[in-house]
C-alpha cells in the first residue's frame, strides 16, 4: 500500500489502516523503516494531539484490569483510547505471548478503543524501541487518549517517562513502607501513584499503604513541572471501578496546569531530543552489524583474547575502521 493512501485512511481513524502503520513501523526491515519514515513525515501536519499516560507497576499488580476499567470509563463520556501494551520478549526465543488484549475482553470490543499489544524484544525500559512511533500515529488516527502500558519493571525503568505526558505508577497493597517510597528512580519519575486492589480485606492495607507513599514522596525535592500538591498518592479499585473518576480528574488537573505554565510543550520538546540521540546511538550500534565490522571485530576479538591488544585499544582500532 501506498504511504498517501494509508496516510489519508489513517486520518480519517480507520482501524486496520492504523494497526498496518503500527506493523511497519515495527519492522526492521530497510524498506519498511523508509515507509514507515515517509508515512510519519506525511503525517506529521496533522496537528492531532493526543494526552498521552504512561503506565508502569510491579508484575501481577493489576496494569491490565485497571486499563481496561480505566479505558472503559473514558470511552463511556465520549473520548477514543488507544492502548499500548508492551509486552516481554523471551530472551531465549526472543518470541512474545502478546496476551494482554485477551486480559482487556469488554475494551476490546469497544469502538472508540484501540489496543495494540507489541514485543519489547531486546530494547531495555519496559516499552518497544518503536513505541514512539506507534503513540504518533495513534494520534494522527484522532485518539483523545493513548494508555503505555510498559511490561512488568523495576526501580530503575523509566524510559516510559520520555514517552508520556503523564506518568502513573500502580503499586500493590503492602509492596512497601515509606523508605522504599523515598528511593530514587521510578518512585520520583511518577506523577501520580496509584495502590490498586483497595477492595475487599485488602481495602484497609491499601489506605495504609498510601498513607506511606504519601508520606515519602513530601520528603523528596519539589519538581518544577508539578503544582502544589503534586506528585500525590491515591488508592483505586480496578475491579469494583472506585477511585478512578478522581484519579481522572486529578490526572485533568495536572494536565491543564501543565499546559497553562508552558511546562507541557517544553517536556514534548526534551522528548524529541532524547529520541533524536537515541535514534542516531542505534544508528551507529546498527554499524557494527555489517559483515565487514563483524569480521573486524572477530580478528581483533582474537588479538585481545591472546594478551597482544588490551580492551580500551581494541575498542579505538574497530570505532576508527567505521569512521
Amino acid at each position: 500500500m501506498q504511504t498517501d493512501s494509508l496516510s489519508d485512511r489513517i486520518l480519517k481513524g480507520e482501524r486496520r489502516a492504523l494497526a498496518r502503520a503500527i506493523t511497519l513501523a515495527e519492522s526492521n526491515r530497510a524498506d519498511h523503516r523508509a515507509q514507515a519514515s515517509d508515512l510519519l513525515a506525511r503525517l506529521a501536519g496533522s496537528g492531532r494531539q493526543a494526552l498521552r499516560i504512561g503506565l508502569s507497576g510491579t508484575p501481577g499488580v493489576g496494569k491490565s484490569t485497571f486499563i481496561e476499567s480505566f479505558g472503559m470509563m473514558l470511552t463511556g463520556q465520549g473520548l477514543r483510547v488507544a492502548v499500548l501494551a508492551v509486552d516481554p520478549s523471551s530472551a531465549r526465543s526472543g518470541g512474545s505471548i502478546l496476551g494482554d488484549k485477551t486480559r482487556m475482553e469488554r475494551l476490546s470490543r469497544e469502538k472508540n478503543a484501540f489496543i495494540r499489544p507489541s514485543p519489547s524484544q531486546s530494547h531495555l525500559g519496559g516499552v518497544a524501541r518503536r513505541t514512539r512511533e506507534a503513540i504518533a500515529l495513534c494520534e494522527a488516527a484522532g485518539y483523545d487518549v493513548v494508555l503505555i502500558e510498559t511490561v512488568g519493571v523495576g526501580q530503575s525503568e523509566t524510559v516510559v517517562s520520555e514517552l508520556s505526558d503523564l506518568f502513573l505508577l500502580l503499586l500493590a497493597p503492602a509492596g512497601g513502607d515509606e523508605l522504599q517510597g523515598v528511593k530514587r528512580g521510578i518512585m520520583e519519575m511518577a506523577d501520580i501513584i496509584l495502590i490498586n486492589k483497595a477492595d475487599g480485606d485488602l481495602k484497609a492495607t491499601a489506605t495504609r499503604t498510601c498513607a506511606d507513599y504519601a508520606g515519602a514522596l513530601r520528603l523528596l525535592r519539589k519538581r518544577p513541572q508539578d503544582p502544589e500538591g503534586f506528585p500525590k498518592a491515591m488508592t483505586v479499585s480496578a475491579v469494583e471501578e472506585q477511585g478512578l473518576e478522581q484519579a481522572w480528574h486529578e490526572m485533568q488537573f495536572l494536565t491543564r496546569w501543565r499546559r497553562d505554565n508552558g511546562i507541557w510543550e517544553a517536556n514534548r520538546a526534551a522528548q524529541a531530543r532524547y529520541w533524536f540521540d537515541q535514534e542516531v546511538r542505534h544508528a551507529l550500534l546498527a554499524r557494527l552489524d555489517t559483515p565487514q565490522a563483524k569480521a573486524e571485530m572477530e580478528r581483533l576479538n582474537a588479538e585481545v583474547s591472546a594478551g597482544r591488544l588490551n580492551p580500551a585499544r581494541a575498542a579505538e582500532k574497530l570505532l576508527g575502521t567505521l569512521s
